[in-house]
């Protein structure tokens, strides 16, 4: 009698989703799905719009990384108008895209993952949470909030409000950062820089820990993808598209613009998230994965002194690439120390409080297409835009970061669950390292933002029948 077990809704990530596990007749996991349960229909409902309109609009996809999306539209904007954008505005919308990683991945890692980590994968979910955290480890967790905190700092100073700033447009950057902000921001950079080490050394200190998980939680060979810069350094904001292999060896590299060259998308029933894949393996054997992960894989150095350090420490955890999902945490906190090395730099830049500085290039349409690229914090993120000679959007076509993922998360659940759950049963910590795998990928499903309370879960387990034959609920 075949069996299937239902997660839903999968707690601590951004937007909605939830599991299915098919057992077989033996009780083992025969098959594992990722379903996303939520229709946004930007890619609709902008048909139509004016170019100019675009960034302001797609910001509001998303509620965590609305800069990432203000960003990618704005490039894409950038090679409509065919100009030139003034390097002070490059400046500082590399500035804010820092920003933007370093409050993301604080918020993925102390608020959301470091419970597991810290508090146990086993433990009571009561207090496995970002308030429990903050009872057992109160530096840690005051720590990961300032570090956030800075983040979002920058992100106002620049665009006027912490969440959905319309401050970057075709061309350039409406405004640059005013010496007051720009001081206080520097001021908190050394206990930032001090939080982030921190938690780097806790995290390494953990690793001997969760050798299970690290073998469990989506270790399994794949391509990587992410933007590096024209010397191979690591990049958020320009640069070339490159693919490597499990081995760490260059499969491709071209430019972004190029992308459809080697990336398609494969529609699925059971998900709104499409699922894209390296076209010239095929579907599903193209898998790849973005985001932190992918982007230490895939660079030849970090370009900072204290990042490129952890680099050497974090490749010693692969034979070529580390292929691990686990490892994603340990990317993202060294993707915060970068980023902060980085704003350090650049606010240090005379160009960013715009004194005498263009930050802005003016223009008509010159192209009817564009595509703007920028990496989000959790991976490589496209917007395509063709318009008509007035400059309103025909189509447009938008690869998120999460949803390039989708392949290796539901093949992650399925390796988890695997060595988790035998004969239909599933405990406390089975559930939980389930989830745990997919939020180590720290996926962005929706416009959504985090909300403390209760996370009801209940798990399912139903007879090919549709009778149920257990439940449980949290």
């Amino acid at each position: 009698m075949s069996q299937r077990i239902t997660i839903d809704p999968v707690s601590r990530i951004e937007g909605h989703a939830k599991i299915t596990l098919h057992l077989d007749d033996a009780g083992r996991v025969a098959e594992a799905r990722l379903h996303i349960t939520e229709f946004r229909g930007f890619e609709q409902f902008c048909v139509g719009r004016p170019l100019w309109e675009m960034a302001g609009i797609t910001a509001r996809i998303c509620g965590i990384c609305p800069v990432s999306h203000v960003l990618a539209s704005a490039r894409a904007g950038d090679q409509i108008l065919a100009v030139d954008v003034p390097p002070a505005a490059q400046k500082l919308r590399r500035l804010m895209n820092l920003a933007q990683i370093v409050q993301s991945h604080a918020l993925s890692f102390f608020h959301l993952s470091a419970p597991d980590l810290l508090l146990g994968m086993d433990a009571d979910p009561a207090r496995r949470n970002i308030l429990g955290l903050a009872a057992a480890e109160p530096e840690l967790a005051r720590g990961g909030i300032r570090l956030r905190q800075l983040g979002q700092q920058i992100i106002e100073a620049l665009g006027g409000r912490k969440v959905h700033p319309a401050w970057a447009v075709p061309g350039g950057v409406r405004s640059a950062l005013a010496p007051e902000p720009r001081d206080a921001a520097r001021a908190r950079l050394p206990e930032a820089r001090a939080t982030a080490l921190a938690a780097i050394e806790r995290f390494k200190g953990l690793i001997g820990n969760y050798r299970d998980e690290a073998r469990a939680f989506g270790d399994f060979p794949s391509l990587f993808m992410a933007l590096v810069a024209p010397d191979g350094s690591w990049e958020h904001h320009d640069g070339s598209l490159r693919f490597v292999d499990e081995a760490g060896r260059i499969v491709a590299d071209i430019p972004p613009q190029r992308y459809q060259e080697l990336i398609a998308e494969q529609s699925e029933p059971w998900s709104y998230m499409k699922f894209p894949y390296f076209r010239p393996r095929g579907y599903p054997a193209g898998i790849y994965r973005v985001g932190p992960l992918a982007r230490l894989n895939v660079c030849s150095h970090m370009g900072t002194p204290l990042a490129d350090a952890e680099l050497r420490l974090f490749r010693e955890l692969g034979a070529g690439a580390v292929t691990s999902s686990f490892f994603y945490h340990y990317a993202r906190l060294i993707e915060i120390l970068a980023a902060l090395e980085r704003i350090e730099l650049l606010l240090d830049d005379p160009d960013i409080s715009g004194a005498g500085s263009m930050i802005r290039a003016r223009s008509e349409v010159n192209r009817l297409e564009g595509v703007g690229v920028s990496e989000a914090p959790r991976g490589t993120l496209f917007h395509h835009y063709t318009v008509d000679e007035h400059g309103l959007i025909k189509s447009l076509n938008l690869v998120i970061a999460s949803g390039q993922n989708n392949l290796a998360m539901n093949k992650t659940v399925a390796q988890i669950a695997q060595g988790c759950i035998m004969k239909g049963y599933i405990s406390e910590g089975a559930l939980n390292r389930i989830e745990a795998g997919v939020r180590a990928y720290d996926p962005c499903l929706s416009c959504a933002t985090h909300a403390l309370g209760e996370m009801p879960m209940v798990v399912t387990l139903l007879g090919s029948d549709g009778a149920v034959l257990d439940e449980v609920s949290r």
